[in-house]
C-alpha cells in the first residue's frame, strides 16, 4: 500500500509524524504493509509527491492508496473527487480515507 498526504510549512511537526503513525497503524490493520509514503510539501518546489504517486502506481504491482483524508488531495471538493477519481478509475487503484473511519471508531467508543 501507498500513502499520501500533504503538508503546509507552518504545520506541527508532532502532528505530521502522528499522522504518518495512523497511516501505518491502519494499514497494518487492514493486512497491508505501507511500503512507500508520499508527501506533499506546499512550500517545496520538488517535483509534486502526487504525480510521484500517480507515477508509482503506473508501474508498481500496488493498487491500494491510503490517505488521511480527502483535504490531504486539495481543499476544493471537485478538485478532491477528481484525484480520487484519477485514482479508482484511471489507475485501478483502491482508496482508503481513514478520516471518516477514525471518526466513526470515536463515535462508537463515545
Amino acid at each position: 500500500m501507498f500513502g499520501y498526504m500533504r503538508l503546509a510549512a507552518s504545520d506541527d511537526p508532532d502532528e505530521n509524524e502522528t499522522i504518518q503513525r495512523e497511516l501505518a497503524t491502519y494499514a497494518t490493520r487492514e493486512g497491508f504493509e505501507l511500503e512507500r509514503l508520499f508527501i506533499e510539501r506546499l512550500d517545496a518546489r520538488d517535483e509534486s509527491a502526487f504525480f510521484a504517486l500517480v507515477d508509482a502506481l503506473k508501474t508498481a504491482d500496488v493498487k491500494n492508496v491510503i490517505v488521511p483524508s480527502l483535504w490531504h488531495f486539495a481543499r476544493l471538493p471537485g478538485l478532491q473527487a477528481a484525484m480520487r477519481d484519477h485514482i479508482e478509475r484511471e489507475l485501478g487503484a483502491r482508496l482508503w480515507v481513514i478520516q471518516s473511519t477514525v471518526a466513526q471508531l470515536k463515535g462508537a467508543v463515545s
